[in-house]
């Protein structure tokens, strides 16, 4: 399956964070992470409304501290199914 859009995704201590270099979007949950990224790809103009998209959101293993990563040889990505 190919995405359509693809996502850093981070936490911050605070927020679910995912990234790329269009779009930054902020979540204290999944689902107010997922409700936001259709916010954003509603309002970004690219996207027509009632299209349906897969977003994929690969966790960025590099904020794993150096010493847990020979633990974890992944930590876990989401693949999102949305329609706008």
């Amino acid at each position: 399956m190919r995405a359509d859009v693809v996502l850093k995704l981070i936490h911050d201590g605070k927020e679910w964070i995912g990234s790329n270099d269009s779009y930054k979007i902020r979540g204290e949950s999944f689902e107010v992470l997922d409700t936001n990224l259709i916010d954003a790809l509603r309002n970004s103009g690219e996207f027509q409304q009632g299209e349906k998209l897969t977003v994929f959101m690969g966790y960025d293993f590099d904020t794993f501290p150096t010493w847990l990563r020979q633990y974890h040889n992944h930590y876990f990505n989401r693949l999102v199914d949305i329609e706008l």
